[in-house]
């Protein structure tokens, strides 16, 4: 499913009216959309009160036709114009035939009858700006939406259903006017809008339907931004034959864990265990490693030189170098920590590029892209395509920019980055974002506040190394072990609650979310 810009967008439908699909089709595929997402949040429809929020343009053509279809089958619509609408519009013409309602707001002097309105309506819907242009909203627009926050504020609060976005969302960046409101549904046309991922637009999306009004998905094929879904990840998840042994689904090394994160070696170990690999083998400070082998039983160790208990040693490169070429995947810097002794053990790795021919895959995590972003211009010594994930404030580090800096650009930022240093991109955070050298990306559609505990980043880069293990690209790993840590998250806190969900939490849902996939 591809992400698209408002200019696209309106490309694309300029594309489909030049194959013959007309606008007039196209509106009122949508409003019937938008009526019957309605019609399944509500019990019934019949005898329900739906006050349709109209503006100028499209937007509120198709907000016309939702309420036309909800008159149909036995609701009670009200339709607030807050601009006035062609003469000829017929959309309208159907609505007033039917013998709706019609509030005059832009008139002046009914903002009374909207007040009635609105304080009886079960369901609200928002179709007063589109993807077009978005200037300040005010006068009567902001008025209106002013009162709409009001009673969502109500203990008894209707259903907002915004059309395409919530009005006052910029579909291209995110950025919300002070009077947009937080919608409970937002039924977009087409294609998802990259606003929609974005915060703090993403905030005010509520749950997103996309609607098929159309549009030939062809049109949007040279297009490189994608959301990730349910059918991408159930195809491209590996396959497991029945006559497989653990050599089929690869060997994972981890390097990870110190005296004051010993917990993030585990996590990452079982993170790549639980989605399938076949081997994970860790190598840690060898005074460390006693105490994960009572915890870790099916995973194996190689001790690693310390400079301190409990913390890696530079020497450790020598004994590591003798292992890589037996291990398709490293993984590295899960918990390993800042001490002088451990950077440079890391420096001296990934600066190196004969020391890691031998592996075919490299995910960078935590303290090895701490690391990085002390090396100047690290991208030209560190050579191969690897896996980097960092989380904002990391992502900061390497770029030398501030993390509200990151998250106001989220997208570009990943994508620009992906391209400039040649690697693989995971930029984690609600809606995470993979990017490839080439630019192409795949956002996870997935906002979730129980992932956001220490440990669940750790879990998430041993998901994307137990997957590349088994054979995925890079991109492929990164964005199936995105999706899937984001679904346990998801499994997790529909039985927990979104606090108190701790990063040990997923580990038994991983596997679940897998068999899930494979057998819908």
């Amino acid at each position: 499913m591809k992400i698209v810009t408002a200019d696209q967008m309106q490309g694309i439908e300029n594309q489909a009216v030049a194959r013959g699909i007309s606008l007039e089709m196209l509106m009122e595929n949508a409003g019937r959309a938008v009526a019957t997402q309605v019609s399944q949040v509500l019990p019934s429809v019949i005898g329900k009160r739906v006050l349709v929020l109209v503006g100028p343009g499209n937007n509120g053509g198709d907000g016309l036709v939702a309420g036309r279809y909800l008159r149909d089958w036995g609701a009670k619509v009200d339709i607030c114009l807050c601009a006035p609408r062609a003469q000829n519009d017929k959309n309208l013409k159907s609505a007033i035939q039917r013998g709706i309602p019609i509030i005059h707001a832009y008139e002046g002097g009914n903002l009374a009858e909207f007040g009635i309105a609105i304080s009886s309506a079960d369901v609200i819907i928002d179709a007063l700006f589109g993807i077009g242009k978005i200037r300040p909203i005010e006068g009567i627009f902001k008025e209106v939406l002013q009162k709409v926050s009001l009673v969502k504020g109500r203990k008894s609060k209707p259903v907002l259903v915004a059309v395409d976005l919530p009005s006052g969302l910029n579909s291209d960046t995110g950025e919300v006017d002070p009077s947009c409101p937080y919608a409970d549904i937002t039924v977009t046309f087409g294609f998802p809008k990259v606003g929609l991922f974005n915060f703090p637009g993403a905030e005010k999306v509520g749950k997103l339907i996309i609607a098929d009004i159309g549009i030939p998905q062809d049109l949007a094929q040279d297009i490189n931004i994608e959301l990730i879904t349910e059918q991408w990840v159930r195809e491209a998840l590996p396959q497991r034959p029945l006559n497989a042994h653990k050599g089929s689904f690869g060997k994972v090394l981890v390097v990870a864990g110190s005296i004051n994160y010993i917990g993030a070696a585990y996590l990452a170990c079982m993170g790549a265990a639980r989605v399938g690999a076949g081997l994970v083998t860790l190598a840690t400070a060898s005074s460390l490693q006693p105490i994960l082998a009572s915890k870790l039983t099916e995973i194996t160790y190689i001790p690693l030189p310390e400079a301190k208990t409990g913390v890696l040693g530079s020497k450790a490169i020598s004994t590591l170098q003798l292992e890589l070429g037996n291990y398709d995947v490293l993984l590295l810097g899960c918990g390993l920590g800042q001490h002088p002794e451990t950077v440079e053990f890391i420096k001296s790795l990934l600066t190196d590029s004969s020391q890691l021919s031998a592996v075919s895959c490299l995910i960078l995590d935590a303290d090895a892209v701490n690391t990085l972003a002390q090396i100047p211009e690290w991208w030209r010594k560190l050579r191969r395509d690897a896996i980097l994930t960092p989380h904002p404030g990391e992502m900061a580090r390497l770029l030398g920019i501030s993390a509200k800096e990151v998250q106001e650009s989220r997208l570009s930022i990943t994508q620009r980055s992906a391209r400039e240093w040649g690697k693989t991109v995971v930029l984690k955070g609600a809606n995470t974002i993979v990017a490839v050298p080439s630019e192409a990306a795949k956002v996870n559609n997935a906002a979730n506040p129980a992932l956001a505990s220490a440990g669940t980043g750790d879990v998430l880069s041993g998901v994307i190394a137990g997957l590349a293990a088994q054979g995925l690209s890079l991109f492929h790993a990164a964005a199936c072990g995105v999706y899937l840590h984001s679904r346990a998250g998801e499994i997790v806190a529909e039985e927990l609650g979104d606090a108190g969900v701790i990063a040990t939490d997923l580990l038994p849902a991983l596997p679940r979310v897998i068999k899930a996939l494979k057998e819908s």
